[in-house]
């Protein structure tokens, strides 16, 4: 029964991370979606967010990111990012701040490490 058990959550733990690690094949503009960290941000997409989770390895640093689709948004939408990704073509950096949401790293510091983008074409 352990052994059941344990293939089990085995079995489930990697389609949890295969979800993770996934793009969607088809996002409407403002979507978002979880990744783990090691997995590229897809174009046209921004971080928004890091955590931690045990569904992408080990739970010492931040390793799941939250990202949003900005392709098809309209010209003149602001949207908060963190400056793990750079903003995608027609998208400018108006401010930039400091975010305890976008700690990449274990050992942050204070300084800015997040976005304000706007859209300008």
């Amino acid at each position: 029964m352990r052994r059941l058990h344990a293939t089990a959550l085995t079995m489930l733990g990697a389609a949890l991370a295969a979800t993770l690690a996934a793009a969607p094949a088809q996002a409407a503009p403002g979507d978002t979606m979880t990744l783990c960290g090691s997995v590229r941000t897809p174009a046209g997409w921004v971080d928004v967010n890091w955590g931690i989770s045990g569904s992408c390895g080990a739970t010492t640093s931040p390793n799941v990111k939250m990202v949003k689709q900005l392709t098809g948004l309209p010209v003149g939408t602001t949207v908060n990012a963190c400056a793990t990704t750079y903003p995608p073509a027609g998208w400018v950096q108006v401010s930039s701040y400091y975010s305890s949401g976008c700690q990449a790293f274990l050992n942050p510091s204070l300084n800015p490490n997040a976005w304000t983008l706007r859209r300008v074409s």
